[in-house]
């Protein structure tokens, strides 16, 4: 197994800190992708239903071999899918496609607020949990103003929020509020969708330290506790991603790439939908 650190999640259990993520994965290689990369060590999968390629996700699992029990998969209710009986619903088309019975961790893709249903949809996921069919429960895209109303109608925080997040766009404020609410952050586009990949001053840690920029940025996020799955086609691009931990950043690696920071998405931003 790749050694990449477990973190504990509220209510119970662990997330593996570096997965597989397969956004943009087309569905035809998505199935050998993933049992490629369980069988080389990883044992993180994400997933959405609005990737569709979740059956390809669930194929993989078991064309790997692997047993379903060391494999952390997530998945997420699309925007189309929110509210209480709608959510229910789309969970239990998830399941089927992923062909399990459980998933490990369950996410509201996006708080949707022009809709105002994400307080109903959180009220079906904390359902699925009491029941025992989602692991943990989560979000994606929220804001803490958004999680303060799920905290505040339901009496139960998020596990996890999965959020824009790289070196571009640190999100320091909302890391630190996540940490002080017991809630684990995840990155997405942790590459700045692969925009950082020619950038000189990570090409420069890298030589230092015989890795590549994409290594460096991986190695960055692990150091700050983050969850991150960088998505790639290629199992050779994984192995590589996975190669980030025999090597640590110093000080000065850590202050040239802070400086990096623009404050600037590459995705939309989740209070104006």
């Amino acid at each position: 197994m790749i050694p990449a650190p477990l973190i504990p999640l509220a209510g119970g259990g662990s997330i593996p800190q570096l997965g597989v993520g397969t956004y943009k994965v087309p569905a035809a290689l998505t199935a050998d992708l993933v049992a490629d990369a369980l069988r080389f060590g990883y044992r993180h999968v994400d997933t959405a239903s609005l990737y569709g390629n979740e059956a390809e996700v669930g194929e993989g699992l078991r064309r790997s071999g692997v047993p379903r029990e060391e494999v952390f998969v997530t998945t997420k209710v699309w925007n189309d899918d929110q509210g209480y009986d709608r959510t229910l619903r789309a969970f239990d088309a998830s399941m089927r496609r992923l062909g399990i019975e459980t998933v490990d961790l369950y996410l509201i893709h996006w708080p949707v607020p022009s809709a105002d249903r994400y307080a109903d949809t959180w009220r079906a996921l904390v359902r699925l949990a009491e029941e025992g069919r989602a692991r943990s429960i989560g979000v994606s895209n929220f804001t803490p103003a958004h999680i303060q109303r799920l905290i505040e109608e339901t009496g139960v925080s998020p596990a996890v929020n999965q959020v824009e997040l790289h070196p571009r766009f640190p999100q320091h404020g909302l890391q630190d509020w996540h940490t002080a609410h017991g809630i684990v952050t995840e990155a997405w586009a942790p590459l700045a969708r692969g925009g950082l990949l020619d950038e000189p001053v990570l090409a420069r840690i890298g030589a230092a330290h015989g890795k590549t920029p994409a290594q460096v940025v991986i190695r960055w996020h692990l150091d700050r506790g983050l969850v991150l799955f960088p998505k790639s086609t290629s199992i050779a691009r994984l192995r590589e991603n996975a190669d980030v931990f025999d090597f640590t950043l110093d000080d000065a690696d850590r202050a040239a790439i802070a400086r990096l920071e623009t404050g600037v998405r590459t995705g939309r931003d989740p209070d104006l939908d």
